[in-house]
């Protein structure tokens, strides 16, 4: 059965006062807020004063039924589930109940693991969709201010130093795995500096042929090698008043570094087969996901170019170490291919998004990215679900994790494993193993000092 991470508010209508009590009795033991009203028309007075989750109501009832309650209540909250209780010789209407959007009807008389189910079902994917919503609204705040999707303090530090060196007009070299969204940075720390009306230009240093690199940077004259049948400017001119982005930087060859250095140095290059000296305005921001202290001891990078990329350095954090940010980048992924697939998917199962947080992510975003990508394609409802999910991920080795436990260990005991080996699955993120074990993060704290 689904695991709430919150107590769920259920309003229950009944006309009868014996079945009303019962269900009300049920699901206070099942951890549900529960309050009851025994007719359409005072629910419906209590539904407009709070807020519920789920409505579970009975169909045949006095001057308004059910489904009078079911259309009332999706015209109020269409995000609250109704769940329809209906007696043998009405499933008919409750098939009719279904098509106005109920979210199930189970059958009387009432069998209690399956009412529980159903109900239990319905507050869970009423807890998505307010989720879903918390975070389309987070996302679009976000997307006012910046395009770096993300929350923790590992991105906020980043973010604190893009404002810092935005305003600046030296270099900064970008470092961090593939995936982890370098170029991004480099566009952010552009946007808000004095250059953001000028050019943004981007190369990648490792996607074009060494031959081909020189006239893509510092442009050539006509004639300068067979095929340059016309003058052709290059990256630095085009960026000039701008930023240039220098994706890759450690696959420079030798030359290229020596020319890269003039232009940094001087601020002034020819172009290829020419003798006129350009002189330009550009900002350098270069990247790179190779430690270029250790080329630079190998003697595969100058030492001088390296000091003059390195006047600014920024590390970006690995998704791994920012887990907490995967919610939110699925949604804004789900969103976008949601979209551009032309499919209804607007939600993710919890445990679909406990398997994400978990999963190390080697490809960082960009696997996230491709991820949400495969699932929005092969899912066949509008809830993405573990089995929904590459295979790489739903049986990754160190996201499923299994505790033996002899019988007759104590449930203190019990409880202490389950909590280190959690701590030790998410790196002893407390707030990340609070979540998959749904209790609060001062619960994990307390239980470990003990």
């Amino acid at each position: 059965m689904p695991q709430l991470s919150h107590r769920p508010r259920l309003l229950i209508v009944d006309d009868e006062e014996a079945a009303l009590n019962s269900l009300r009795d049920i699901f206070g033991i099942e951890n549900f807020d529960v309050v009851a009203a025994s007719s359409a028309e005072q629910a419906l007075d209590i539904f407009r004063a709070q807020d519920f989750d789920v409505v579970l109501t009975d169909l045949r009832m006095g001057n308004l039924d059910g489904m009078d309650l079911l259309k009332a209540v999706k015209t109020f909250r269409p995000d609250v589930e109704v769940v329809i209780m209906t007696a043998f010789g009405t499933i008919e209407k409750a098939v009719e109940a279904m098509r106005e959007g109920a979210y199930d009807f189970v059958q009387k008389p009432l069998k209690r693991p399956l009412v529980v189910r159903s109900v239990t079902r319905a507050a869970e994917k009423a807890g998505l969709m307010a989720e879903n919503r918390a975070l389309r609204a987070q996302l679009e705040a976000m997307a006012g201010e910046r395009k770096l999707i993300g929350a923790s303090a590992a991105i906020r530090r980043v973010l604190d130093t893009v404002d810092q060196v935005a305003q600046a007009s030296t270099t900064v070299l970008v470092l961090g795995e593939s995936g982890t969204g370098k170029e991004l940075i480099a566009r952010e720390i552009h946007r808000r500096s004095d250059r953001a009306t000028g050019p943004f230009i981007a190369i990648n240093c490792a996607a074009i042929p060494v031959t081909l690199l020189e006239s893509e940077l510092f442009g050539h004259e006509r004639g300068a090698f067979t095929g340059a049948f016309a003058r052709r400017e290059g990256r630095f001119k085009l960026a000039d008043g701008g930023t240039l982005f220098l994706d890759e930087i450690a696959e420079l060859d030798p030359l290229m570094q020596a020319k890269l250095l003039r232009v940094l140095q001087e601020g002034e290059f020819e172009r290829l087969g020419g003798t006129q000296t350009i002189k330009v305005n550009v900002r350098v921001i270069a990247s790179t996901n190779k430690n270029l202290r250790d080329m630079v001891r190998a003697g595969t990078f100058r030492d001088d170019l390296y000091y003059r990329l390195n006047v600014i350095s920024m590390v970006l954090p690995p998704l791994r170490e920012r887990v907490e940010d995967v919610p939110l980048l699925a949604q804004h992924f789900l969103s976008r291919f949601a979209e551009r697939n032309r499919k209804d998917v607007r939600l993710i199962s919890r445990e679909a998004t406990e398997l994400m947080m978990a999963y190390d992510w080697p490809g960082n975003v960009r696997e996230l990215e491709n991820t949400i990508e495969h699932a929005v394609v092969l899912t066949r409802g509008d809830t993405i679900r573990v089995e929904d999910l590459p295979d790489l991920i739903a049986s990754d080795s160190s996201v499923k994790q299994y505790l033996t436990i002899q019988l007759g260990t104590p449930l203190e005991e019990i409880e202490q494993q389950v909590i280190q080996q959690t701590l030790r699955i998410t790196q002893n993120n407390k707030r990340l193993a609070a979540q998959l074990l749904g209790i609060a993060t001062r619960t994990v704290y307390r239980k470990i000092d003990n």
